[in-house]
């Protein structure tokens, strides 16, 4: 579901009452303490939490979803892990111009929020106590919708497109395993002359 269809749908937004994992939770356990601050520290992204209640810096939807200022991901406590992992994401899979001048709106295309998508369903795993069936669930509770049904069913069945988009950028490997490194860069160089 891209930002445009979920503007369309705001009852696709969390609420206190679904039970999605959050940052709290997370870091309240003893294996996940600092796990996603680790998470996204390895790709250059500093994870700012900030105080109960508070506004959250660069959010989209506002409170409690993450916000996304440049190089850094805002949560509070009681931001769904997949919202920072969406917002960290959105960051990676952008080039490095548009992630120095990003203020809350990613924007890019359609094709490119499948690759966000399926490249946070894959850093779940990398993430004691979330993994991707938690984290497809939680994107359901959430209200991510795809054209196969269920967001576990597009990333099996249905997500080859993402898989090559990310592939393309450097973000996957030949064998669709996580490279660490953000979105290549395009040359925008002329080809030398022969």
């Amino acid at each position: 579901m891209t930002r445009s269809e979920q503007a369309e749908h705001p009852e696709a937004l969390s609420s206190p009452e679904d039970s999605v994992l959050t940052c709290g939770e997370l870091d309240a356990s003893s294996e996940g303490r600092g796990a996603l601050a680790r998470l996204l520290a390895g790709y250059g992204l500093e994870l700012v939490t900030v105080a109960d209640g508070a506004e959250i810096p660069g959010s989209y939807w506002g409170a409690p979803e993450a916000g996304l200022l440049r190089h850094r991901v805002y949560v509070r406590g009681d931001t769904p892990v997949h919202s920072a992992l969406h917002e960290a994401c959105h960051s990676l899979c952008m080039d490095s111009q548009r992630r120095a001048e990003l203020d809350t709106d990613a924007g890019g295309d359609d094709l490119e929020e499948c690759g966000v998508c399926y490249l946070q369903i894959l850093l779940a795993e990398r993430l004691p106590g979330v993994g991707s069936p938690r984290l497809c669930a939680d994107m359901d509770a959430w209200g991510y919708s795809f054209r196969v049904g269920s967001t576990a069913a597009w990333f099996q069945e249905d997500a080859e497109d993402a898989r090559r988009w990310l592939q393309e950028h450097d973000l996957l490997d030949a064998e669709g395993q996580i490279t660490g490194r953000t979105r290549r860069e395009v040359s925008t160089s002329p080809a030398p002359l022969n």
